[in-house]
């Protein structure tokens, strides 16, 4: 049997690597590291605080979202002067997309600082993104707005940020596909079934018909993102014969 000693040091051990890596992620030093170890804990621990509350980063979420969309609508009303409405708020859709974010997630490595008692193997890919918008929140409550403006313009916005690029980035592939059918008087028709084969995860399958053709398939952990992967598939094999272009992008 390990000894208290042991097992305190091991704690201690394991909260200080939390530290370090979590400084350099940051660039700044924490001052709450509590706050920081409820952001990188899953439901799944079952975790209650003082006060019979649930410790997740759930809520944290929520409030990272709303951070970094204020953070990067502030950056693109001063960086476009002549962009209206419609385009700031398609521009910042662009930059806080789910496939984005998990992205920027995935690069930074957040999923292994968190603490779960399922297997990460077993999480869809949202995961990332979750736990970067739970970031931005705990740096928001731990350190106040401007540390998490400063944090999104150091990792979001000078690395990903290009006012060009964006114009030209698909939201959705699938919603373009429709749009172009429609335009075109074109029947279409997403097949969607399950299909799981040897994965742990319930998986799903698509096929893509154009008229009386199968254009694509695609499959994943849900009907949406197999649906948005067919399409994406059929965008790039008939965008010349098809005339698809980016204005809807």
């Amino acid at each position: 049997m390990a000894s208290l000693k042991n097992i305190f040091s091991s704690r201690a051990e394991k909260d200080e690597e939390f530290y370090y890596a979590l400084k350099n992620i940051l660039g700044f030093k924490p001052t709450n590291i509590n706050i920081y170890l409820e952001a990188f804990t899953h439901r799944s621990m079952n975790t209650i605080n003082g006060e019979g509350k649930p410790q997740n980063y759930e809520r944290m979420e929520f409030l990272g979202d709303a951070m970094l969309g204020s953070v990067i609508a502030a950056h693109l009303f001063k960086k476009v002067p002549n962009g209206n409405e419609g385009y700031l708020t398609k521009m910042r859709s662009k930059v806080v997309s789910r496939e984005h974010l998990n992205e920027l997630g995935r690069d930074m490595k957040l999923i292994q600082m968190v603490k779960t008692s399922v297997p990460t193997a077993q999480f869809g890919e949202n995961i990332h993104g979750n736990v970067f918008e739970s970031l931005i929140g705990a740096i928001y409550l731990d350190k106040g707005f401007k540390s998490v403006e400063k944090f999104i313009h150091r990792r979001v916005i000078k690395p990903y940020v290009d006012i060009q690029k964006l114009e030209g980035k698909v939201i959705s592939y699938k919603s373009l596909f429709i749009e172009w059918c429609q335009k075109n008087k074109k029947s279409f028709k997403f097949n969607v079934y399950e299909d799981n084969g040897k994965d742990p995860l319930k998986h799903f399958a698509v096929k893509l018909q154009l008229e009386k053709d199968i254009v694509a398939k695609a499959r994943g952990t849900s009907k949406k993102k197999a649906e948005e992967r067919a399409a994406k598939r059929a965008f790039y094999k008939l965008q010349k014969s098809m005339q698809f272009n980016g204005s809807q992008a």
